[in-house]
């Protein structure tokens, strides 16, 4: 785990519902953030485009920068500042988006490049994509919300 999701840990706490807790937290961007930075505008735009709006379409808004963040009770889009690395930035600021886990059809994962792909698919809902970096831990994230369905 990065210095960033446990930034995100510690700081998601007081925005919790009483009894929540969190198991995980990965921080995150809309697919095609990433290449509208490095030169292909275009494609990333339209990327982000697609995943922005099918999030909206299943009620779970993204932010940018993001962490996705799963408690015992739900996924969480918490809108946090930019992430400088080794622990600077990327401070809490709100929740923009939640899902009960039973809502949550779906958390996959696969690699790209020097990061990670994570589909999402939330109250029936079309496929929504972010990307995330090498370091986050993205095995961690999908484990704990398999863990969770399977107790509930």
């Amino acid at each position: 785990m990065s210095k960033q999701e446990d930034k995100v840990k510690e700081g998601i706490a007081p925005l919790l519902d009483e009894g929540e807790e969190v198991l995980a937290a990965i921080i995150a961007r809309p697919r095609g953030w990433g290449q509208s930075h490095a030169g292909s505008l275009h494609l990333g735009a339209s990327q982000q485009g697609k995943s922005r709006g099918a999030a909206a379409d299943s009620g779970f808004p993204l932010a940018s920068p993001m962490s996705l963040v799963i408690t015992n009770r739900r996924l969480l889009s918490v809108s946090i500042g930019s992430p400088v690395g080794m622990g600077i930035g990327g401070e809490v600021k709100e929740i923009v988006g939640s899902a009960a886990l039973d809502e949550v059809d779906s958390i996959e994962s696969k690699r790209l490049l020097a990061g990670k792909i994570v589909k999402l698919r939330i109250r029936g809902g079309d496929e929504i994509k972010l990307e995330v970096n090498a370091a986050g831990d993205v095995k961690g994230l999908i484990a704990a919300f398999e863990g969770s369905r399977a107790t509930a």
